[in-house]
């Protein structure tokens, strides 16, 4: 089976993509360096030719509000364009936990009108929300630098590692779809500055950590449900524990 992954080169493009080859299928790892651009629509065609499941994992390389929108939008249409002429069996797309309760975020509105267009395509499809990836507790505590000290809210999250990720994509690339949307988290529940401080403890960072109740997230402020799977929807749970990865992470290094 042919499988197109857009974004196939990136942290979880690249193991779904070994995941999926691994199982025998024809896989393209499909990106702007390889000739394939979702936004120009440059190659998109080309790429969908036969294939019957697209896995979209590409993300806006900029954050700013309008600037999300449209890469969103536009990455979007002419992605499902090309999915329809190609007649394509199934659409997935990777999206956030919390997605339509953060409407007061830029990206999340961004990522909302990115599922809305793959709900009223016509395409058979799956939306996959995850909750934030371990990967990127670093650029977390960057981003809420403060002078010197990291100003984040004391909400709950319930990371999940990359592996977990591209697991369940492949799954879901070889499964029927859903035409609806499904969770999934990893097994650790912990409020996100607590986690953070761990992680910059263990990297041996001293940047004091604030448990800041105003602290923003993609612009908006976050609760004890925001970032977490949704109650009485029940998720797929990710195998890897934070500790673990922390521990595997400081041994690569």
């Amino acid at each position: 089976m042919k499988i197109v992954v857009i974004g196939g080169t990136g942290l979880i493009g690249s193991k779904t993509v070994s995941r999926l080859r691994d199982k025998g299928h024809e896989v393209i790892a499909a990106s702007p360096n390889s000739g394939v651009d979702t936004l120009t629509g440059k190659g998109v065609a080309e790429a969908l030719a036969g294939a019957r499941v697209v896995v979209d994992l590409a993300n806006s390389p900029s954050f700013e509000d309008q600037a999300v929108m449209d890469f969103f939008q536009t990455a979007g249409r002419n992605l499902l364009k090309a999915g329809a002429e190609a007649g394509v069996q199934h659409h997935i797309a990777l999206s956030v936990v919390g997605t339509e309760r953060l409407q007061g975020s830029g990206y999340f509105r961004a990522k909302l009108a990115q599922e809305d267009l793959i709900r009223k395509s016509g395409i058979p499809y799956t939306i996959v929300h995850s909750t934030q990836f371990m990967e990127f507790m670093g650029a977390i505590a960057k981003s809420g630098m403060v002078g010197d000290s990291v100003h984040l809210s004391p909400a709950f999250v319930q990371p999940i590692a990359s592996d977990d990720v591209a697991d369940v994509m492949a799954d879901v690339a070889l499964g029927q779809p859903v035409n609806g949307t499904i969770e999934i988290a990893g097994p650790d529940k912990v409020r996100l500055n607590e986690i953070v401080a761990r992680y910059l403890k263990a990297t041996k960072d001293t940047h004091p950590v604030v448990a800041d109740p105003h602290a923003t997230y993609f612009g908006v402020e976050l609760n004890d449900a925001s970032l977490v799977p949704s109650d009485g929807k029940p998720a797929r749970i990710g195998r890897v524990r934070f500790e673990d990865w922390l521990s595997l992470q400081l041994a690569n290094a």
